[in-house]
């Protein structure tokens, strides 16, 4: 009788925390150019997602025209559900490393525009299975808050643990 009674709190928890959370969506997007297998590409999104979501979350692949007339694929996803997005939330953050958590924080104004949080992560860490934040040929992560002002976004990203 125990074991019930702290399993249905363990779940009443559970749902009350994740309707806590202050996200409305999670959009993720990257680009494979001419030059990139694009099967890397998929592959390097891939370990991003947490382990037990990589089959869930679906990739959609649209065939684009670069300036020079050179192919890219754009692959993107968007996660609404809230048990997605804290197990997105939960594994991203806990594997970024603290410097790059305390760089993001210094930095959060360049981060956080109209109610986002914009972060790019390195495509060739993530194809190696590493989360690091760059700046060039990224994969793409936008989070959408449902409050939209930097210092709400900046407190909620501390309280779950995405900031130091």
């Amino acid at each position: 009788m125990l074991n019930i009674l702290n399993t249905l709190v363990d779940v009443n928890c559970r749902v009350t925390c994740l309707s806590r959370i202050p996200i409305a969506s999670i959009e993720i997007r990257s680009f494979a150019h001419a030059t990139e297998d694009s099967n890397k590409v998929t592959e390097a999104v891939k370990h991003i997602l947490p382990m037990d979501y990589t089959e869930e979350v679906e990739l959609k692949r649209t065939n684009l025209k670069g300036h020079y007339g050179n192919s890219i694929t754009l692959f993107e996803t968007r996660m609404k559900e809230a048990k997605t997005i804290e197990a997105f939330v939960d594994s991203l953050f806990s594997r970024i490393s603290v410097i790059d958590k305390e760089n993001l924080s210094k930095d959060i104004g360049l981060h956080v525009e109209k109610g986002s949080l914009y972060l790019r992560i390195d495509k060739q860490a993530a194809l190696c299975g590493e989360i690091k934040l760059c700046t060039r040929d990224p994969i793409r992560v936008r989070i959408r808050f449902k409050k939209k002002g930097t210092e709400e976004i900046l407190k909620a990203c501390k309280e779950f643990g995405m900031l130091p």
